[in-house]
């Protein structure tokens, strides 16, 4: 009789055993990987998002000014009124655009999922196989 290690029921299990810890290492280390890159992928974004956000505000504070006292002795109030309706119209359009976008983005941990449904597959294939005999 062969040593549990090369043959016989306990090494087909030790095998089984192995290949299936590999496997989860595998995908836990692919998770990890997403996580970390879906990470910094939000960071940058809220970067940029924090800066522009910034950077707009000051150039529309600057151009309502501008517009301001450019019809102050004629048509202020109007003028006051077209400012607002440009900045609701530019708030409206982005909050559709991130509704778009938050729509149509792969949800995170996409890559992952598929191969952990893959592996529920191929397990379920190969454990019909089995039966099968």
């Amino acid at each position: 009789m062969s040593d549990g290690s090369t043959g016989g029921l306990r090494g087909a299990l030790a095998r089984l055993g192995a290949s299936a810890l590999a496997l989860v290492r595998t995908r836990l280390e692919l998770a990890a990987l997403e996580f970390s890159e879906e990470h910094e992928r939000k960071k940058s974004w809220a970067l940029l998002v924090g800066v522009a956000a910034v950077a707009f505000g000051f150039a529309m504070l600057a151009a309502s000014a501008f517009v301001v006292v450019l019809f102050w002795d004629t048509h202020r109030l109007p003028a006051l009124a077209g400012l607002v309706i440009v900045y609701l119209l530019t708030g409206l359009v982005a909050l559709w655009r991130l509704d778009v976008r938050q729509r149509t983005d792969p949800p995170p941990f996409a890559a992952t999922l598929a191969e952990l449904e893959r592996d529920r597959q191929w397990l379920a294939g190969q454990i019909g196989d089995r039966v099968e005999k």
